[in-house]
């Protein structure tokens, strides 16, 4: 955790805010430019510093990649937490449908930044979610970690006040059910490998409606998409148990031209 800024020296406090300044910069950068775009030289000419005075800082564009991934995904998990903690703590079913609108609406307002956390693998640099065994710990990590367990907990909350149905292990595919038991593991606490599945085929209902969205893969079909996550969500809840706690939130209605 980093120290509060009172407690720096004067030194440490200006190397504090130049590094925020520069984050602060390469997400500008990303908006502009895309991932790709996102160098340490481009920061650094749009900062009016040199490439070698920026790399005292973040020596490579992956650590400055860390950094901002971690920045970006806490800035969404508190966005979700405020969304989570503004319903009564006994209210899990909005809870949870409150933290999945904010994830979409976070993610449509930024949606490079959700290009960033979520969309296609980066070369030579790879995000908390991805899985890969030689990930070291850190920021992104600590931060990815964080914002999985907002939904992961509110489902455990669920399931344990309020089981909902679940395959046995035995129906569970013999090469899905021991990937199943090693994330289990990952749990603060001990759940069937049925609600690993159920929770899982959810987040990919969610997220796959999002990011098809945010990337405008519905167009196609639809102009405004926001009915369409609302009826996966009412969906989700049939599955999870609470379909009949399902409200859709008010729509701003744009006055009448007539």
């Amino acid at each position: 955790m980093a120290e509060p800024l009172a407690t720096l020296s004067r030194r440490d406090r200006v190397r504090a805010a130049t590094v925020q300044e520069i984050k602060r910069t390469a997400r500008r950068v990303l908006v502009d430019s895309g991932a790709d775009g996102l160098s340490l030289r481009a920061i650094a000419r749009d900062m009016g510093m040199t490439a070698p005075a920026l790399y005292r800082y973040f020596p490579s564009r992956e650590e400055l990649l860390e950094g901002l991934v971690a920045d970006l995904y806490t800035e969404l998990g508190d966005a979700m937490e405020a969304a989570r903690d503004a319903l009564p703590e006994e209210d899990v079913p909005g809870r949870l449908m409150a933290i999945s609108r904010t994830f979409r609406q976070w993610s449509l307002d930024h949606p490079h930044e959700f290009a960033l956390l979520f969309g296609s693998p980066i070369e030579g640099f790879a995000r908390p979610h991805e899985g890969e065994d030689d990930v070291a710990e850190g920021p992104a990590e600590d931060a990815g970690r964080r914002f999985g367990a907002i939904f992961g907990a509110l489902v455990a909350q669920l399931y344990l006040a309020r089981p909902f149905p679940i395959p046995a292990d035995e129906e569970i595919d013999d090469d899905l059910r021991p990937q199943l038991r090693d994330w289990c593991e990952t749990f603060p606490v001990p759940l069937p490998l049925g609600v690993m599945q159920v929770f899982l085929s959810c987040w990919i209902r969610l997220y796959g409606a999002v990011c098809m969205e945010v990337f405008g893969h519905l167009k196609f079909a639809v102009r405004d998409a926001e009915p369409m996550f609302e009826a996966e969500l009412r969906d989700i809840g049939g599955v999870l148990g609470i379909a009949d706690d399902y409200r859709r939130p008010e729509r701003d209605v744009p006055p009448s031209t007539a």
